[in-house]
């Protein structure tokens, strides 16, 4: 009993770290998007957002978790999955053990099972952190694995995506996971069951292309970057100037890719309504 209390001891220690780690400086935190400097306790405050312009910074998988999910029902699924090196790519082994010493994590992606407004549900987040959250063969399994668990319990699914794509030291087995989720995602659905997706900045590559644009329903992170490929190398093979705001989340809502844009502060209370009014016999 005494092991099972520290080690939950030690992961709120490293929720704190990571959150701390996402909220950088000493007093002062200078946003990257206004310039402007805000007290620290403030932008901790606001989930790790600018109070000045409502820039969202980035933040670690557990903290993301830990402001969406009741307190005490945070359950993890799979959490000794991390990434193998299939193809022997050099210098591979080493970076993942420096990317897994920084974030505390074993991989990029992080999921689990929990209550939303008293609503039982499972949650993958993607950490930017580890390998700019890119999907390795061991990302693609806990997010299959994640979807099956929630298909045969009945549950609905949340996925939270930040991505560079697919990770380029395992090839085609990264390319495959699109796959493979996608297909994991066609049966769940099939189930007749809720998927929301939430995107996050940035949602990119291999990982836009599939599981995160299968969502019945698609919300996005104010200024998160969504796309293929990034707005800079479509701008270049076209050889035209893109328009202002391409690609954001807002230009995306716009343009019927995403369904509405939730700040940081309110997606919390906007899944738990979501989650209430999609359960069987749910109350408006």
């Amino acid at each position: 009993m005494n092991t099972i209390f520290a080690k939950r001891r030690a992961r709120l220690l490293a929720m704190k770290a990571m959150r701390d780690n996402y909220i950088p400086g000493d007093k002062l935190v200078t946003c990257p998007k206004c310039g402007q400097e805000s007290e620290r306790r403030l932008v901790a405050q606001e989930l790790a957002v600018c109070p000045k312009c409502g820039y969202h910074f980035p933040i670690g998988a557990y903290y993301r978790l830990s402001t969406i999910l009741d307190p005490g029902s945070f359950r993890e699924l799979h959490p000794r999955l991390s990434a193998g090196d299939p193809l022997h790519f050099p210098g591979y082994p080493e970076k993942v053990r420096a990317a897994q010493r920084k974030t505390g994590l074993n991989e990029a992606a992080v999921t689990a099972t929990g209550t939303i407004g008293g609503r039982r549900c499972v949650v993958g987040v993607l950490d930017s952190r580890f390998f700019m959250g890119s999907m390795s063969a061991a990302v693609g399994e806990k997010i299959t694995l994640a979807i099956e668990f929630a298909g045969k319990n009945k549950l609905p699914l949340i996925l939270f995506s930040a991505s560079g794509g697919a990770r380029m030291q395992e090839g085609i087995l990264s390319l495959m996971q699109m796959a493979k989720t996608s297909a994991a995602l066609a049966r769940f659905s099939e189930k007749g069951l809720l998927y929301i997706s939430v995107l996050t900045d940035p949602t990119t590559g291999g990982v836009t292309a599939s599981f995160a644009s299968l969502g019945d329903i698609t919300l996005a992170e104010p200024g998160a970057l969504i796309g293929f490929a990034g707005p800079r190398v479509i701008q270049q093979t076209i050889g035209q100037t893109l328009p202002e705001g391409f690609q954001r989340a807002e230009f995306q809502m716009e343009h019927g890719f995403v369904d509405q844009v939730v700040p940081r502060t309110r997606m919390r209370d906007t899944l738990a309504q979501l989650l209430r009014l999609h359960e069987k016999g749910g109350r408006p």
